[in-house]
């Protein structure tokens, strides 16, 4: 994670959890993720910031745990939700857990917050930990031009949507649209991809 990115998440994390719980919920991705992922999997969300995701999945029949690389973020999510699961690892090595180890994982909206050399590794990484069989969800917030940053300091990367593909050449791709978020109203790019049983 960009440290910037990473800081300005430790440091107001509380303000970041109550905007992100008082939007709109994600009715478009619950759709996605009712659609294709593997019900009764077990799930990862990986960025999963204040839990939100997390609790709406295992509400769902999704069960889940969560990582973050902000302990700012987890102890809002643990606050928020004591009885789920949340621990910290950071892309690209998500240190801890094991390859081939989860049924579905989503990732919302993290990987632009990535600087360019870290993305495929995470992409790949990401896809490393889905089980043969599983499903594996990705979106980035689309940055056009050159990277940007927002006023609280975190990086939004440009980058084309063909580093991530290559990353998944292997995967079957089930989704893969440029949309706009119903939660936080911005562009966003998400994939669906299906990992082979090899």
């Amino acid at each position: 994670m960009d440290h910037a990115t990473l800081a300005a998440y430790d440091k107001q994390a509380a303000a970041f959890a109550q905007d992100w719980h008082e939007q709109p919920a994600p009715v478009d991705l619950q759709d996605i993720v009712t659609r294709f992922f593997i019900k009764g999997g077990v799930t990862a969300d990986i960025g999963c910031g204040s839990g939100r995701e997390v609790a709406w999945l295992g509400a769902h029949g999704f069960p889940a745990e969560g990582f973050d690389a902000s302990e700012g973020l987890l102890a809002e999510a643990r606050t928020r939700y004591p009885a789920l699961r949340f621990a910290r690892a950071e892309l690209p090595e998500l240190s801890g857990i094991a390859a081939n180890s989860f049924d579905n994982v989503l990732c919302e909206t993290v990987i632009m917050h990535l600087d360019h050399a870290l993305i495929a590794p995470s992409v790949r990484r990401m896809l490393d930990i889905v089980k043969p069989g599983g499903v594996f969800y990705l979106s980035w917030r689309v940055t056009a031009g050159d990277d940007a940053r927002d006023a609280h300091g975190r990086l939004y990367a440009a980058f084309d949507a063909a580093l991530v593909r290559t990353e998944l050449a292997a995967a079957e791709l089930l989704l893969d649209a440029e949309v706009v978020s119903a939660s936080s109203g911005k562009v966003i790019h998400r994939l669906v991809a299906s990992k082979g049983r090899r």
